[in-house]
């Protein structure tokens, strides 16, 4: 490899995109970083789709968490000639392109998929987010019945985004579109908030920065309050003092 900083991933035979040895991230680049992503990588699209992915440091290597990655793999209905160029470009933080078979790069939303950081203000679009409608029953489950995240909304002038529920649901992550989208602003860390439901009850949350992404603690309690599952659709909306972040309104789609 003569860039050290990039790698690109394509199948073999035998392999398909949820095989763990396409999770692997490369140990020269590894040993090249130091420990600029031991905890997680960001992946970057060129539609302004981003992805957090956790790792996990096995015997073999550094790994990328299963349900993340299989996550970032049907959002972008990888296909059997696709081929992947990573380029490391700052920390942890990664542009990714996303070649076909003929060497074509795909520059826009995938074919009838719609990111969870898209605004969502084309409400003519009838794909659902950060999903397909035929890929797996995974995505399907979470995403096949919104058509117009805009219409749960209290306030449709209130910033939003879906959030699809992972194994993973301690802290509710911010993206990054939408806080360049409508230019937010967070209190310190460990600031109170409260996510708002929709029962009229609200539970207690914490804002928290993990190297830059924000996000709000206490996002578990709703989960296991309303015994939400893998897969589930939430509409997030967001209340605003100016453009600091006051409190999340939650509402349930598939729940």
């Amino acid at each position: 490899m003569s860039n050290p900083s990039s790698f690109t991933k394509s199948l073999s035979l035998g392999q398909n995109w949820k095989s763990k040895s396409m999770r692997i991230i490369p140990e020269e680049l590894v040993r090249s970083n130091g420990e600029a992503f031991e905890h997680r990588v960001v992946f970057n699209v060129r539609w302004n789709n981003s992805w957090q992915l956790w790792l996990q440091k096995e015997r073999h290597g550094l790994f990328m968490v299963e349900e993340d990655w299989d996550e970032f793999v049907d959002d972008n209905l990888l296909g059997a000639d696709d081929i992947l160029l990573f380029t490391h470009q700052d920390t942890m933080y990664f542009e990714v392109r996303i070649f076909k078979k003929d060497g074509k790069e795909i520059t826009s939303v995938p074919l009838e998929v719609e990111p969870e950081t898209q605004p969502f203000h084309q409400e003519t679009t009838p794909a659902s987010a950060s999903a397909s409608v035929g890929t797996s029953s995974r995505a399907r489950k979470g995403f096949a019945h919104v058509k117009n995240p805009k219409r749960y909304l209290l306030n449709p002038r209130n910033p939003y985004f879906q959030k699809k529920l992972t194994k993973s649901n301690t802290v509710l992550y911010m993206t990054t579109w939408v806080i360049e989208e409508y230019e937010l602003e967070f209190s310190p860390p460990n600031t109170h908030i409260y996510f708002l439901l929709p029962d009229g009850e609200k539970l207690n949350g914490y804002t928290k920065n993990y190297g830059g992404s924000h996000g709000f603690l206490g996002w578990a309690a709703v989960c296991e309050r309303y015994n939400l599952k893998t897969g589930d659709t939430v509409v997030c909306e967001l209340e605003l003092s100016g453009r600091l972040v006051s409190a999340v309104r939650v509402h349930f789609v598939n729940a």
